[in-house]
């Protein structure tokens, strides 16, 4: 069998890299070629076209970037008519997939969609045209499956992937303190992780107000989660007035090790509610795209966490409540020992047993 697979960001390349890895276990003799990232290559996959070339965030960067996404998208056709896959698999992503999707069908190609696009939240009329284009939808969040359901779609349930990837890292043996001894990291102190985000936007909007912390929290070591598809470089002009370790490649055992984090809204919300983190989850974008944004989305929160549990369990600052008084606040408040910390942890027993 012949697999074409795009995931257009980096949760997308983890979570394609574990269905990959499947594949082959399914069928030893299959070709899989992908849009992805250095995960979803090591797991057997040809990759077309790395994400890092595609992660536009907001409405206003998709305009301006808008000759650069169409060039990507009639490459994307041609590339999948070239390889001819006996089924194409598409992993969230919705402003490209759909389109592709849209255009597979037609050519009777056929088309799976992995981790639906969070079409409840803003755009449900889009609805009618999975129905319409996808052969299969398999959903990773409870609710969702209820939600299409309403529009007479049926829809698989299999679980979130997230806590088939936290498993199989836990088996992992890996010697953290060598680690941290080679990155000069104090053992001596309590770790706050920073997850700024894995887009240029993101980490331009969050980590400056996050590293902000550290004067309020001296007695804490900072470390960002260096996202894999960057650099040094990437973070150089926002940590070079701060002492500030960043770790690449290690997000999952920088989780392991930390007390408390600060997460850019994203598949990371949940990753750090998986790894019983108390957070507080972050997200700035641009006014225009805020304000578009504001006046579309049909939820009431934006991290996972919260979406799932259906209720408030970790503090969200969106938008003007996110700056250095505010995240101060909230961080000492998970970063302290007490009731409210406590809860945090026992919703997220919960959290799991839902997922």
């Amino acid at each position: 069998m012949k697999y074409y697979i795009i995931a257009g960001e980096a949760s997308g390349d983890l979570h394609g890299s574990n269905l990959i890895k499947h594949l082959h276990q399914l069928d030893s003799s299959c070709t899989v070629r992908a849009w992805g990232g250095e995960l979803m290559e090591s797991a057997g996959a040809h990759i077309a076209k790395h994400y890092r070339d595609l992660a536009f965030m907001g409405f206003v960067e998709v305009l301006l970037n808008l000759r650069t996404i169409f060039k990507n998208i009639d490459f994307c056709k041609s590339d999948i008519e070239a390889f001819a896959p006996d089924a194409l698999i598409l992993i969230d992503y919705p402003g490209f997939n759909m389109r592709i999707a849209k255009w597979a069908k037609r050519k009777g190609i056929k088309v799976f969609y992995y981790i639906s696009p969070q079409i409840w939240a803003w755009k449900q009329n889009r609805v009618h045209a999975l129905k319409r284009d996808v052969d299969q939808m398999y959903v990773i969040l409870p609710f969702e499956k209820e939600f299409y359901e309403r529009f007479g779609m049926d829809v698989h349930f299999v679980g979130h992937p997230l806590l088939d990837a936290i498993a199989d890292f836990e088996e992992q043996k890996d010697d953290f303190s060598s680690y941290c001894q080679k990155h000069q990291l104090d053992t001596n102190k309590k770790i706050i992780a920073l997850l700024p985000g894995s887009r240029k936007q993101e980490i331009s909007k969050m980590l400056s107000t996050m590293l902000k912390m550290q004067k309020h929290f001296p007695n804490y070591q900072f470390v960002i989660a260096g996202a894999p598809s960057k650099t040094e470089a990437d973070y150089a002009r926002f940590t070079q007035k701060h002492k500030v370790k960043i770790i690449f490649n290690k997000t999952y055992r920088l989780l392991q090790q930390r007390h408390a984090a600060l997460v850019t809204s994203g598949t990371a919300t949940l990753e750090t509610a998986l790894f019983n983190v108390p957070e507080v989850v972050c997200y700035k974008g641009s006014s225009i795209s805020y304000a578009i944004a504001k006046k579309l989305i049909k939820v009431k929160y934006i991290s996972l966490v919260n979406l799932i549990m259906d209720k408030e369990i970790v503090k969200e600052l969106i938008q003007h409540e996110f700056n250095e008084k505010q995240v101060h606040h909230q961080l000492n408040a998970i970063a302290t020992e007490g009731e409210y910390r406590s809860q945090i942890l026992e919703n997220y027993r919960t959290l799991r047993t839902k997922l």
